[in-house]
């Protein structure tokens, strides 16, 4: 899976005003920075959560070996 084709599919599902989609190495090994106003009011387990259950599949299947999340609320975001 593309970098490109991950940072799509956040932002399709995730109402997201910033996503950054990187890698780390190989190819497998991806961090990933997204922020979203659904993540207003959640504990930060579910927030990962929301974002690790977009890439379930591939996470399973090790065609994406270790996915870091970083998340924010668009507030936590302008005051960085």
């Amino acid at each position: 899976m593309t970098l490109e084709a991950m940072k799509a599919r956040i932002e399709a599902n995730l109402s997201t005003t910033h996503v950054q989609v990187i890698d780390l190495g190989g190819g497998d090994h991806i961090r990933a920075v997204v922020v979203s106003p659904k993540f207003v009011g959640l504990p930060l387990i579910q927030q990962h959560k929301l974002v690790l259950d977009l890439f379930r599949e591939e996470i399973d299947s090790n065609e994406v070996h270790a996915l870091t999340v970083k998340t924010l609320t668009p507030e936590q975001f302008e005051k960085l």
